[in-house]
């Protein structure tokens, strides 16, 4: 067995009394409320959900099973998901175990390289990836087992193994689907000597000669990993697969959602931003340029993309981390000097402007650049870029929502009729 179902089936029988335990002795308390607005807007705020992978703080920004991102932007995806299943790093060992594990999954079966062929040219990349994630389901130990009559205290085990069939095989599809999408029509091999984060780069096939693009995308993955229970891809799998249906049907599901404009294109928006201040200075603007035109946005009603945020009311640590990857790598370049001067003046006239609650920089407000400079310059692709490392956390989630036994998710739905009968006069209600 290997270190990572070593290390859960150590773990779950303690996680599992842990919350029989909770629910015994406070299963009554009351831990939130729902106000009207909330229920006609999206329950942003509502605590209904239990989610032991990530936390977003105000103050700090994502955290990843109490650890900081910002402590955790050098480490490698591998050790990220390991973290996440877990609640800890990776020893040396139990690292090299969990690659192996990865590896010796990678190969992709021939029906999948046939199918995504026969998708028409200008099928979006993201209707590629999701078709191929869930063509794969025919794989899932998960469905098999659950014929064979599996005992319900196996679930993880058996979603253990399909999350690890479907993260050993990302790399190469995503690589895949952008090499089609780009009209290169051979695929390049995995190389097994490589990380997860360093092989899916160089499947992709772009130059990096210093392989700081390797860096980049390792970063990349290791950033975007996990972002709460609530968000919609997270969400969405959480709730798919709360009906047991297996990771390939979840995840595909979760990035189903990851592929709308409002999950998914925040970074787009933010480098089209760039890419508009870069061809209308012919370069990088002054400051004095820049912010007049920053000023100019606002003025006509338009935000500045990349910056504000629903929860954090700090920088966010992944800008953090993206920015201090440019200065050492991308210092001198053009895109990164635009996103970095963007940075500098952006935060003190939003709050002059004094209409935002959160005048600081998202991680969105710097990615793309940064994957531009790089000559990953096809917007619609980046959308699967985001979701191979946002697998990671929806995989880990859904592994231990399985070891606890997390029920289907039912909430209760009311009619606007019934919400009228509880704002007006209750005997109304129906």
């Amino acid at each position: 067995m290997g270190a990572l179902r070593d290390k859960l089936k150590e773990q779950i029988p303690q996680l599992r009394k842990q919350r029989e335990e909770i629910i015994k002795a406070s299963g009554d308390r009351v831990i939130s409320e729902v106000k009207i607005a909330q229920l006609f807007g999206g329950l942003r705020g509502v605590c209904g959900l239990v989610c032991d992978t990530s936390v977003v703080d105000p103050d700090q920004g994502l955290i990843i099973r109490g650890k900081p991102i910002a402590e955790l932007a050098a480490r490698l995806p591998e050790e990220i998901f390991f973290l996440l299943t877990t609640g800890e790093l990776p020893n040396k060992s139990q690292l090299e175990s969990l690659q192996s594990e990865l590896r010796a999954r990678a190969e992709v079966p021939d029906y999948i390289w046939r199918i995504l062929r026969a998708m028409p040219p200008d099928a979006h990349p993201m209707a590629m990836f999701s078709a191929a994630i869930v063509t794969l389901e025919r794989e899932s130990v998960f469905r098999r087992r659950y014929a064979e009559g599996m005992h319900k205290d196996e679930y993880w085990e058996a979603t253990l193994e399909d999350s690890l069939a479907l993260l050993g095989k990302l790399p190469a599809i995503a690589a895949a689907i952008y090499r089609l999408h780009t009209g290169k029509s051979r695929f390049l091999p995995s190389n097994p000597k490589l990380d997860w984060g360093a092989d899916f780069a160089q499947m992709l096939g772009l130059p990096d000669a210093t392989g700081e693009f390797a860096n980049l995308i390792r970063l990349y993955l290791t950033l975007h990993c996990d972002h709460e229970g609530g968000n919609v891809s997270a969400f969405t799998c959480h709730t798919v697969g709360s009906a047991l249906s297996d990771a390939y049907y979840a995840v595909s599901a979760g990035l189903n959602g990851l592929a709308g404009p409002l999950h998914g294109l925040a970074n787009q928006e933010s480098l089209h931003f760039v890419l508009e201040i870069r061809k209308k200075f012919g370069g990088v603007p002054t400051d004095a340029q820049l912010s007049e035109f920053l000023w100019g946005r606002l003025k006509e009603g338009f935000v500045i993309p990349g910056y504000g945020h629903a929860v954090l009311r700090v920088t966010d640590p992944r800008f953090t981390a993206f920015h201090a990857f440019g200065e050492r790598a991308a210092k001198t370049e053009e895109m990164f000097r635009i996103a970095d001067r963007i940075f500098a003046l952006t935060p003190g006239i939003l709050k002059q402007h004094g209409h935002v609650k959160d005048p600081w920089p998202n991680v969105d407000a710097i990615s793309g650049s940064l994957l531009y400079h790089y000559d990953l310059k096809e917007f619609d692709y980046y959308t699967v870029l985001f979701g191979v490392s946002r697998a990671l956390g929806m995989s880990a989630q859904l592994i231990l929502n399985r070891a606890v036994g997390t029920p289907l998710f039912r909430p209760k739905s009311v009619s606007t009729r019934w919400v009228l009968g509880q704002v007006s006069a209750p005997s109304q209600a129906a």
